[in-house]
């Protein structure tokens, strides 16, 4: 049973290794944009990051560029934390909470 034992090894090695993004951005396209008609790309997207400073930093980029947009911290990462879409802008404001 040596190679069942390695596997258990490495699979206690993936549950204790730290995970590098604790936030997450969201954004797509507004439903209400009145703008030109975006037909390429997906229509959502997410992308992760390792700290809160970097995920405003982005939130607040694509906020300029008309999406609509919501944050969140990914798990295991407690407290969770879920930023609405409602609640962005004011998050994403450099002293923002």
């Amino acid at each position: 049973m040596h190679g069942g034992s390695e596997t258990f090894a490495a699979m206690l090695r993936s549950f204790s290794m730290p995970r590098s993004d604790t936030w997450y951005v969201s954004y797509g396209p507004d439903k209400d944009y009145k703008g030109p008609v975006r037909t390429s790309g997906p229509v959502r997207a997410t992308r992760t990051f390792r700290s809160e400073a970097d995920a405003k930093a982005f939130a607040r980029e694509i906020l300029s560029q008309g999406f609509l947009v919501s944050a969140g911290t990914l798990n295991p990462h407690q407290p969770k934390q879920i930023i609405a879409a409602s609640q962005v802008e004011h998050w994403s404001e450099p002293d923002g909470v």
